[in-house]
């Protein structure tokens, strides 16, 4: 018999809720430490790595399909940790923490993204022109130089223009760079806390860029606003900042632009553009908007007009080829360095 999971609003983020017994997958421990995630999601490939038909979908604990970008919620919940309420003198900061979908683990090329326009948005690899796309290695990087991912429950509004850029957004989740000192994988979706933000305009559009550290980092107790990413990681938001101006000069482009000429902002000033964004996303989800080719389905959101059965959801993901081929290995890659000259 199929359980219908009630809807809560927490906050920002909009969670299905249900005992923690049934949150936690056997076998899992939920380990020491204030902000020991649990393995809420899992992924599910479909069809071969590194070819435009490759998707990753997400489940979540029961083994239901949920969309990345519509189901699973912003916000970390604040007023309970693995089924125990929390004493919030323990560590004010739990306010400020994010669910981060990864995308892209460092050190990698090939530009993996929630696919927005297709059906319970799963990851895929972007392509143009019918070609895959790789990022380019401008010297002295190698591929992405954090783990790059989005925050789900956000959209940037080509529609709506920023007070503070004077642009309208990207049609996108906000992007996140994370960090922190270990590599994730793709289809991750980790705990961060919020550090900063940087407003990159791309082709006239705001691309706002998190700075944000894994909750789980052994030095994540370090960091608390932009100024510490400064202390304890010096050169990282030069090199951040260098990274996304010039990555896309191998491909032709001209270097990207920044507002506020390419200041990072502080954690507060950060929160509040998240904020904006997530109300964004909700007018998108209540149809309160128009928003063109995003594809909304999804599984959690009861009292949303896209809200979909979980037998819809699996008839979504049947329709992609299954066939997957472990030996695979990863071809065409950017395997040469750009050195661009001033």
């Amino acid at each position: 018999m199929r359980v219908l999971v009630p809807l809560l609003r927490t906050g920002w983020g909009w969670r299905a809720w249900a005992p923690a017994a049934a949150r936690l997958p056997p076998g899992t421990s939920t380990g020491p430490g204030p902000h020991r995630a649990m393995a809420l999601y899992r992924t599910e490939e479909r069809g071969q790595p590194y070819t435009p038909d490759y998707r990753l979908f997400f489940k979540n604990v029961a083994g239901d399909y949920i969309s990345p970008f519509h189901d699973i919620p912003l916000r970390v919940d604040s007023t309970e940790e693995n089924g125990i309420p929390t004493k919030r003198a323990r560590n004010d900061e739990y306010e400020t923490l994010f669910n981060m979908v990864v995308e892209v683990p460092r050190w990698t090329n090939a530009k993996m993204e929630i696919a927005t326009k297709e059906p319970l948005n799963p990851i895929k690899q972007d392509t143009k022109d019918g070609k895959l796309r790789y990022v380019a290695n401008v010297f002295p990087h190698k591929g992405y130089i954090w783990n790059y991912g989005a925050l789900p429950q956000t959209w940037e509004d080509p529609c709506r223009k920023d007070n503070s850029t004077d642009c309208c957004g990207d049609n996108d989740p906000i992007d996140v760079c994370e960090i922190g000192s270990k590599v994730l994988s793709c289809g991750e979706v980790i705990r961060v806390k919020i550090l900063g933000i940087l407003a990159l305009i791309d082709q006239g559009e705001t691309d706002w860029k998190i700075i944000a550290i894994n909750v789980n980092d052994p030095e994540a107790s370090k960091f608390h606003d932009i100024d510490d990413v400064k202390k304890y990681k010096p050169g990282y938001l030069e090199a951040t900042l260098n990274w996304l101006r010039f990555y896309k000069v191998p491909e032709g482009k001209p270097e990207n632009q920044f507002a506020f000429n390419g200041e990072f902002k502080n954690k507060a000033f950060a929160l509040e553009v998240i904020k904006s964004t997530h109300e964004c996303w909700k007018a998108l989800l209540m149809k309160k908007c128009d928003g063109g080719a995003i594809n909304c389905t999804n599984v959690q959101v009861c009292d949303s007009p896209f809200h979909c059965t979980q037998e819809e959801a699996r008839s979504i993901v049947e329709l992609v080829s299954s066939s997957l081929n472990k030996e695979s290995n990863e071809e065409d890659t950017e395997q040469v360095w750009h050195f661009l000259g001033k």
